[in-house]
């Protein structure tokens, strides 16, 4: 999931708006919530950071995997911009709905149950991303840990059950579930995730949905992604068609998917995955990237110039003397969005020490000199659509 408070291709901070909600906005209260003079609703927080992460996980509300209420009381327990209490409200939430859960599932409740884990599998992953950098601290493992925990007893009361797989992977696995869509050979789409999610979350992208629609789904998380990342320590890598290649053997491998119907699906940086993905592997007979995005660099070199950089150094990135880059690395350091994107994120998932050496890293992720390579869509004797 991107989200456009948070995610560096889509801030436009150069000494950012919202270096602290309340510069910009006068608060008005309609309906029992507070909005920011430009309209932006406000759950809890002044701190930008905090109140995307915040309002993130809604979008998981339809599918049951949070309520407004247990955001709302949660965050109220958090005072401004203490971390530490981030993580341990979150998780204190989280542990009172999994042992409700296990009360359930004891008891027979199998759908309250499923709920339950689910809600906390959510809360679980909220407690967190603010802990994202290098070293990983182990609020983050242990965080992360739960939350897959939690979505696993929740995937086994499913009807049919979410399937738990392990693709072999370069002396690792890459951790992922199996969705039917039901009996009979069917078309099955592949989802790949992007810089911040995990495959647990990329339920609510679209698993859940393709699913009730009739499509085989298998979600997994890459290098550079969720337990890939926080347990294994791989980090992110461009040629992302020698990780599809592997996901796509292991998904010819899946009862009753047809190998001429087999679609990827990229959301939030996986929509340059995706494409990068497809430009190498041939057995794919659909590609969506949710947004479709090009070079990596480009996206960098058009935000420089808004964090105090002039366009003609922009232009040049990585090529240019780091000295003249000072006043933009000021700017990341002193906006905590920014820092969180580019810092704390962005050099932990590229396994890189300083923010010139992320700028050197993101040359490589590229989609203009293999674009001319992608094939699909291509025939195929039937469709793709389902229900």
């Amino acid at each position: 999931m991107a989200c456009a408070a948070i995610d560096p291709l889509q801030t436009s901070a150069a000494k950012c708006r919202d270096k602290t909600c309340s510069d910009t906005m006068d608060l008005q209260y309609r309906g029992g919530s507070a909005f920011c003079r430009d309209g932006r609703m406000k759950i809890q927080f002044d701190d930008p950071l905090f109140e995307a992460w915040t309002q993130r996980f809604l979008f998981t509300m339809p599918e049951g995997g949070c309520e407004i209420g247990e955001i709302k009381a949660t965050a109220a327990r958090i005072p401004e911009g203490n971390r530490d209490a981030w993580y341990r409200e979150w998780t204190a939430t989280a542990d009172r709905l999994f042992a409700d859960a296990e009360a359930s599932a004891a008891h027979g409740s199998r759908v309250s149950a499923r709920y339950l884990y689910l809600r906390a599998s959510t809360y679980y992953r909220m407690s967190y991303p603010l802990l994202y950098g290098r070293p990983t601290d182990p609020r983050v493992k242990a965080g992360y840990a739960r939350e897959a925990e939690a979505f696993t007893h929740a995937a086994a009361l499913f009807e049919p059950p979410i399937v738990p797989v392990a693709i072999p992977f370069a002396g690792t696995t890459l951790p992922g579930w199996f969705y039917s869509g039901g009996p009979g050979t069917r078309p099955l789409i592949i989802g790949t995730n992007g810089y911040d999610e995990t495959v647990q979350i990329m339920h609510y992208g679209h698993a859940a949905a393709a699913q009730r629609r009739g499509y085989h789904v298998l979600t997994f998380d890459g290098p550079g992604q969720g337990r890939v990342l926080i347990e294994d320590g791989v980090p992110m890598r461009p040629d992302w068609e020698t990780v599809i290649r592997v996901v796509v053997d292991f998904a010819l491998t899946l009862p009753s998917v047809d190998p001429e119907r087999i679609a990827l699906a990229g959301w939030s940086f996986g929509g340059y995955l995706a494409p990068r993905a497809a430009s190498g592997e041939q057995r794919l007979a659909a590609l969506i990237a949710d947004p479709g995005q090009w070079d990596l660099i480009a996206a960098i070199r058009a935000i420089f110039p808004r964090l105090g950089v002039s366009a003609e150094v922009a232009k040049a990135l990585p090529d240019v003397d780091e000295a003249a880059l000072e006043p933009a690395f000021a700017a990341i350091r002193e906006n905590p969005q920014l820092n969180w994107s580019f810092v704390q994120r962005g050099l932990w998932v590229h396994g890189v020490r300083t923010l010139m050496d992320y700028l050197r890293v993101c040359v490589a992720f590229r989609l203009s000199d293999r674009v001319s390579a992608i094939r699909c869509p291509r025939r195929a004797s039937r469709t793709m659509t389902r229900a």
